[in-house]
């Protein structure tokens, strides 16, 4: 099923996971995707790393989350290091194992790589190639609510933005975001730009000091007072941090659902019980 379709119906609410790199790694993963569909998720999405790294795992994720059949899945894809024999080749291949959606981007460059190496040097290229040759995959974009950190201007983030609109993209799925306000006013923005793509929010757990001021930092993301305060108060400790984090994630879910969201995209960083907790305490999905 198209993701699309879910979107038109109703709020989604959604996993993303990462490919392991170790086989052990993937044991661990298939034991924790159990805990994953006791939710009854819309979708789930697999990532892969910097340059296209770890794309066999990817793969071999989207395969095995298929043949579990317990929810749609979305691939990601980036136009980084291929070309376009390469896209038709990937993208036959996810065709051939059931995959009808892919989130379409540019990716991050490797360190010391001056372009992409591909055919295409950003995402509009790829989700217009994609969509003249594979019209049955259903596209999703990211999107920056607070620009992204490489766009000159916000204005010219959000002209970019619509031409992934013009070039096929279907629905949209946002990058890192704690700041509420900041989340609203880029979706009025981009409405007043004529980009009416339903936008899925991503979110991700706050559970450990390093790693959210190193994501927030590497998207271009604002830290709120409120976290703020939290990592000033609890950061020389892991587990007060956590149990810190855990809350105000939960919070920060009642405040983005009161909003209004389209749809609730959780960043797992693989880390199931930690997300049991969260949406456990949050309701939003027992009983489901």
């Amino acid at each position: 099923m198209k993701i699309i379709e879910i979107l038109k119906e109703r709020m989604s609410f959604s996993f993303e996971v990462f490919p392991p790199k170790t086989d052990q790694g993937m044991v661990n993963l298939k034991a924790a995707m159990k805990h994953y569909y006791e939710y009854k998720p819309d979708f789930i999405t697999c990532t892969y790393g910097s340059g296209g790294s770890n794309a066999g795992r990817n793969a071999e994720v989207c395969e095995m989350l298929k043949a579990d059949g317990a929810t749609e899945v979305m691939t990601h894809f980036t136009c980084i290091g291929n070309t376009k024999e390469d896209i038709k080749s990937k993208m036959e291949h996810y065709r051939s194992i059931g995959i009808e959606n892919i989130l379409a981007m540019r990716g991050d460059l490797p360190k010391g790589w001056k372009g992409t190496k591909g055919d295409f040097s950003n995402a509009d290229g790829l989700i217009n190639f994609i969509n003249r040759e594979f019209p049955d995959f259903c596209i999703a974009a990211a999107c920056y609510p607070e620009k992204h950190l490489l766009a000159p201007s916000f204005s010219s983030d959000i002209a970019h933005l619509r031409t992934k609109q013009d070039n096929g993209t279907e629905f949209l799925v946002s990058q890192l975001c704690h700041d509420v306000d900041a989340f609203t006013t880029f979706v009025d923005r981009i409405r007043r730009a004529g980009i009416n793509l339903p936008v899925v929010l991503g979110i991700m757990p706050v559970l450990n000091k390093d790693a959210i001021i190193r994501m927030t930092l590497n998207n271009g993301c604002s830290i709120p007072v409120e976290l703020a305060a939290i990592i000033g108060r609890y950061g020389d400790d892991a587990d007060d941090f956590r149990k810190a984090g855990i809350e105000y994630t939960i919070n920060q879910i009642f405040r983005f659902i009161s909003v209004g969201i389209i749809g609730l995209h959780i960043y797992t960083l693989n880390k199931y019980e930690d997300v049991e907790t969260i949406i456990d305490s949050s309701g939003i999905r027992k009983g489901v």
